[in-house]
């Protein structure tokens, strides 16, 4: 397994705790002697997330934000005098792998929290071991709303998918006047699977109607039986709630066969991948979004120069998810009584209006995050805003466009 660590010095004492870990086969009692090398003046706060694999640019943007949000914070003193140590594993988009760095990160390397994954699927598997053990974990983007239901540990700071679907499908009756719309999903993505049940629920609900549902699997480059499917359907929207490295070769492969109507997606989109796999077939279709580049409030663009002087380019939304997530499990480790995981996750519970770069962040009693989320357009190969939906019954303009 591929391990990143945040300290170099560390590197050869989690080597060791790693040998005895894998020959132990996750004996807790052995693991927890690999502890007391740690510096008693630091806070361990574990991650694990896709940095190498398929979704890979999901796992680098999401390590940028974290990283830079713990510097940040290191910088300006820490957490109650405390320095905050980042340890990172590379599940490399296996749910195996994600469920060992998840077991590794609490019984070999003691951490108090976790952050991860963005994924669903992969947050599925860190979660139950999070919560059987007492360590909260908080996922900046996993949307799927199965994943805080495994426990009163688990948390996250993005908008589910019940929100998600119904904001696409408002953009999509009222926005692009669609009738109807036709679906394509990947049934081995449980990120997917449940998107395009929220849409349809939205969508018909909303006066619309499903001209027909096609499914495909990860890892397919052939899309044309379905897309023939589809065309045959005449749809005036398709919804493809997917993943980057799938959507591109879908809309190439559509516009190929003479889909023109406007393709539509959830936030699985979100990566400078999009643009360079789908080319100009990607240009002129929608995808919600958790913020955009473009707002011009102060915190925004105060994030994003930051991370340009960084990392030379512009943060995509789960970069600044995962900038949220970090400062939020600060703010709750600075309130607690205690590092213990209960006491940790209570005041991550009590969040409430945090001021994020992606909204104001509010941690409801189902541990998920009450905000607002955006359209963007793929203009030139560029997201570009379009709207912003509000959760219903939240202020003004609330369900509906700003």
């Amino acid at each position: 397994m591929a391990a990143l660590w945040a300290d170099s010095k560390f590197q050869t004492t989690s080597f060791k705790c790693a040998v005895v870990f894998l020959a132990t086969s996750l004996v807790v009692g052995v693991a927890n002697g690999c502890r007391s090398s740690r510096n008693a003046n630091e806070i361990l706060v574990g991650q694990y997330g896709s940095l190498t694999g398929d979704q890979a640019t999901f796992g680098q943007s999401t390590n940028n934000g974290i990283t830079l949000a713990v510097d940040e914070i290191n910088a300006a003193g820490g957490v109650n005098g405390k320095k905050l140590h980042l340890i990172t594993y590379d599940d490399k988009g296996d749910p195996r792998e994600a469920a060992t760095a998840v077991t590794r990160l609490i019984t070999n390397d003691g951490v108090v929290a976790v952050l991860g994954e963005v994924a669903s699927k992969l947050s599925l598997e860190g979660a139950p071991i999070c919560q059987k053990y007492g360590v909260p974990m908080i996922t900046p983007s996993s949307t799927n709303p199965k994943v805080t239901e495994v426990g009163d540990m688990i948390f996250r700071v993005c908008f589910i998918d019940p929100f998600q679907g119904f904001v696409c499908a408002k953009f999509a009756r009222d926005n692009l006047k669609a009738e109807n719309a036709a679906i394509l999903y990947d049934q081995s993505q449980t990120y997917s699977v449940g998107l395009q049940d929220e849409f349809e629920k939205s969508f018909t609900k909303l006066g619309g109607k499903i001209t027909t549902k096609q499914a495909y699997q990860k890892g397919e480059q052939d899309f044309n039986a379905q897309l023939t499917a589809i065309r045959a359907s005449k749809p005036g929207v398709v919804f493809i709630p997917g993943y980057y490295n799938d959507v591109g070769t879908i809309a190439v492969q559509a516009r190929k066969l003479g889909i023109t109507v406007p393709l539509l997606g959830g936030d699985g989109w979100e990566s400078p991948k999009l643009a360079e796999i789908g080319g100009d077939a990607i240009n002129g279709c929608y995808y919600s979004n958790h913020y955009s580049p473009q707002d011009p409030s102060p915190r925004v663009q105060n994030f994003i120069k930051k991370y340009k002087e960084r990392y030379h380019t512009t943060p995509d939304s789960m970069a600044a998810l995962a900038y949220d997530a970090t400062h939020i499990l600060k703010d709750a480790i600075g309130r607690a009584k205690s590092l213990s995981g209960a006491a940790i996750a209570e005041q991550i519970a009590r969040t409430k209006d945090f001021d994020g770069v992606t909204g104001q962040i509010t941690i409801d009693e189902h541990r998920n995050a009450v905000k607002p989320a955006v359209i963007l357009e793929m203009k030139n190969g560029q997201p570009t805003y379009v709207t912003t939906i509000k959760p219903e019954g939240k202020g003004e303009g609330a369900g509906g466009r700003e």
